[in-house]
């Protein structure tokens, strides 16, 4: 039987200052596209409005711009995906089998605080299905809360960009609040790899997570363990 996947990006463009561009993290969308591609899944783009999902810049410059990357610019039609992407509304999520966020810090500012993509990861999680999310991912589980009225990630464990990673990177006095901080203070049982930027992936269950760009092939392919 096909499995459906969608896939969840931002419409963000910019940080808070307009000067400073962002968008979604292609290579967090591709490896996982692929994999599942590769299993014949049916897969789809979901954004907070619906419509045009910007690229962050920094992740088209080598050598983060890897082959899976440079193989979706290069194919107008997936290109053409994120222009026209759905939104939650028009999931339905009795035919979602995982909800895969992507990252990018763009998702910092529109996923958290999003009544549809809050509804439909609530949705899919009850009826049964994976929630996962790679690098900023997280950010769009930080407030779902279960139809009994708990966080989702309350108790659970959950690794997503690190602060420490922020820091390294250069970008901490851009962000609009510390994620990993956001994470523990709502009783998630925050994990991160020992050393920065190493592919680490994180399973509780049905909630499967990766830390930063480098783990998206590895959530992936937990995913798929689990479906």
């Amino acid at each position: 039987m096909s499995r459906h996947i969608v896939h969840v990006v931002s419409n963000v463009a910019h940080y808070d200052d307009p000067s400073h561009p962002t968008g979604l993290w292609l290579s967090e969308l591709t490896h996982a596209w692929d994999i599942f591609a590769a299993r014949g899944f049916s897969q789809r783009l979901v954004s907070p409005r619906g419509g045009v999902s910007p690229l962050e810049p920094r992740a088209l410059n080598w050598p983060l711009l890897d082959a899976s990357a440079r193989a979706w610019l290069g194919d107008p039609a997936r290109m053409a995906l994120l222009q026209a992407t759905a939104s939650p509304e028009e999931i339905d999520p009795a035919g979602v089998d995982a909800l895969y966020f992507t990252g990018g810090h763009a998702v910092m500012w529109d996923f958290p605080d999003s009544p549809g993509l809050q509804a439909l990861t609530r949705a899919v999680w009850e009826r049964g299905g994976v929630v996962s999310a790679v690098c900023h991912g997280y950010c769009g589980l930080l407030n779902t809360r279960l139809s009994d009225g708990t966080l989702l990630v309350a108790g659970r464990r959950i690794t997503g960009f690190s602060w420490s990673e922020e820091v390294l990177a250069g970008v901490a006095k851009l962000m609009p609040y510390n994620a990993e901080a956001e994470m523990k203070r709502r009783g998630a049982l925050y994990r991160k790899a020992l050393v920065p930027f190493v592919s680490h992936v994180v399973a509780d269950g049905r909630l499967v997570s990766g830390q930063n760009p480098f783990s998206a092939k590895a959530t992936a392919e937990r995913v798929l363990t689990l479906l």
